[in-house]
């Protein structure tokens, strides 16, 4: 997964009205009755058919750190998907999303103005139409670079141009070398 795609599920994952379960055989339990077979859990995990058996009765407890990794993400991926889509909805008809980064931002800007890219640390609150294009695209199965590229729009539009008031001349705007990049919905 690419930074903007981290960003949504972390962000999708603050919308949660219950905790996931905790506990080695609630989390085990929970992804059966999602995937249907200790089978396809296994296939999910990279752990055969067997070990999910034994986590799920309880004879193994402890798996290996990695395992146990791939256990609370699958379980949290899977988690009040209903919860999340009403979320993402609201966002993108009424609400915008916030994006906060520090990153390097290039431009292309008229003659006679400095183009350098540098590092800046922002907080843009981005319209619903932004916010429906990030989830159209991340849900098309979009990369990194296209959804970056839906971002550098939104922040082109609202941050650099303040709406169309200033810098009208600012043609492109490019995220580079983001240090860190969260968003809100």
């Amino acid at each position: 997964m690419g930074e903007i795609e981290d960003a949504i599920e972390r962000a999708d994952q603050e919308a949660f009205t219950r905790q996931p379960p905790k506990t080695l055989k609630g989390q085990i339990s929970f992804l059966l009755k999602q995937m249907r077979s200790a089978k396809a859990v296994a296939a999910e995990l990279g752990i055969t058919a067997d070990s999910v058996n034994r986590y799920r009765r309880g004879a193994r407890k402890h798996p290996p750190k990695d395992i146990q990794h791939k256990i609370n993400t699958a379980v949290r991926s899977r988690w009040q998907p209903q919860v999340r889509k009403r979320r993402r909805k609201q966002a993108a008809t009424t609400g915008g999303v916030t994006v906060e980064t520090r990153a390097r931002f290039g431009y292309t800007a008229p003659a006679g103005t400095t183009d350098d890219g540098r590092f800046r640390r922002l907080t843009v609150h981005l319209p619903p139409a932004y916010a429906q294009r990030l989830f159209d695209a991340r849900d098309a199965g979009a990369g990194d670079q296209q959804m970056r590229g839906i971002i550098a729009e939104g922040l082109k539009e609202v941050y650099f141009q303040d709406g169309g008031s200033r810098a009208t001349g600012l043609s492109d705007v490019a995220i580079n070398d983001i240090d860190y990049l969260d968003l809100d919905f």
